[in-house]
């Protein structure tokens, strides 16, 4: 927007658009040239620089509380503070992921409330969930094509023009605000859903002592056949976004069988993964008690920063349960960020030490390209979680 328009970038947090002002993106996503050819583009951690603003996109996390129930604190908190600048004819775009109805039903009455304006009359909505792929430098914001909706067919075209003008992939123009959040939220449970279905199929085939990227490499060369892998899924949309449509349809007196099943299943990977690591260690006699195991990756996913609802701590846990020394190398992650949310102090470097286990847990690109044979002990195992690592290089993958 800030390459075509006047766009004002704000966020409560001063220290990330200091960051952004001096041209460093800490999510990786934007660069410097990026940021400084946005020539209509300012940033602000200043209310009182967004009070002109007439478009308002609101664009914050929905995470879930430990309970997996839906967390909008934020999204609120985020409206109030748009509501007590809102003016006649102002349209406030939604962009994060909610359960059908949410922009409506929960965030309006909040713009509502401080404004003392009326919706659909003074002011307007529109709906259009982000589509971001964190560390995909292929499918940015405008080669991926935007679902928009607005509150009226007005507001709607109008949604939709502004975003067209920007994005080179294109749009979709949806009924309604209602269609355009369940199409969103049904995005990732659907990858949510059918990742469970193959990691259900490596707790079998491991049984049965098949190799499962075997079978899947099979089964693939079938044109219908969906390529999904095992795995740990976590991450701020599909380790969340499937709670969301779980807990609308629970408010609507349905249980979501298949959908709870789904994240059931794929929350269960992190203890499953450590069990089997376990029984690689037993098959060579290797004491588990006070093993030196090296975990390859903290981040959510691989050549990205983000440890927002990383399941690999799931597996860090379940080894120490187990009396494992386990320690974590990743040169993604920040140091500071990851001692804060888990107490774990990131190795500097793989120098001068051997493992009795090696797992790699995310598949950043300087991980393809390590010789592992380095850091292993006479008897070491190494796993291979992504299944991304030459077979002969390995004991075991998922």
């Amino acid at each position: 927007f800030g390459k075509k328009y006047k766009t004002v970038g704000f966020d409560v947090n001063p220290n990330r658009v200091e960051e952004l002002l001096l041209g460093f993106d800490n999510t990786g996503e934007t660069t410097k040239n990026m940021l400084q050819s946005s020539k209509h583009l300012s940033l602000t951690s200043n209310q009182i620089d967004i009070k002109d603003c007439n478009i308002y996109v609101i664009a914050v996390p929905t995470p879930v509380d430990e309970k997996n129930i839906p967390n909008l604190n934020i999204l609120l908190k985020a409206s109030e503070i748009v509501s007590k600048l809102l003016e006649k004819n102002d349209i406030v775009i939604y962009e994060s992921t909610v359960y059908p109805g949410c922009t409506e039903d929960d965030c309006v009455p909040v713009l509502e409330k401080a404004s003392g304006l009326d919706f659909n009359s003074d002011f307007f909505c529109g709906y259009s969930p982000e589509r971001i792929n964190p560390g995909d430098k292929q499918h940015t914001l405008t080669r991926i094509r935007k679902v928009t909706s607005g509150s009226n067919n007005e507001t709607a075209q109008f949604v939709d023009d502004l975003y067209g003008s920007i994005i080179e992939a294109g749009t979709h123009k949806a009924t309604s605000i209602r269609v355009a959040e369940a199409a969103k939220v049904i995005e990732n449970s659907q990858r949510d859903i059918n990742i469970a279905f193959v990691n259900e199929l490596a707790k079998i085939f491991n049984l049965l002592d098949i190799d499962t990227h075997d079978v899947l490499a099979a089964a693939g060369s079938k044109w219908n056949f969906l390529p999904f892998k095992p795995g740990i899924v976590g991450g701020h949309c599909i380790g969340v976004d499937p709670f969301y449509l779980a807990q609308k349809a629970q408010e609507a007196g349905y249980y979501p069988e298949i959908i709870l099943s789904g994240r059931k299943m794929n929350d269960s990977m992190g203890d499953y993964i450590a069990s089997d690591v376990a029984k690689e260690m037993q098959k060579k006699e290797i004491q588990l008690k006070g093993a030196n195991v090296l975990l390859l990756g903290i981040t959510f996913k691989e050549n990205c920063p983000d440890i927002r609802n990383t399941k690999v701590i799931d597996i860090y846990k379940s080894l120490r349960l187990l009396n494992a020394d386990v320690e974590v190398f990743d040169s993604w992650a920040d140091n500071r960020e990851v001692k804060e949310e888990f107490g774990i102090t990131l190795m500097n470097n793989l120098e001068d030490k051997k493992y009795d286990a090696i797992i790699l847990a995310v598949a950043h690109n300087e991980f393809l390209e390590m010789d592992l044979s380095k850091l292993k002990k006479p008897s070491s195992i190494v796993y291979d979680i992504k299944g991304v690592l030459n077979k002969k290089d390995i004991d075991k993958r998922l």
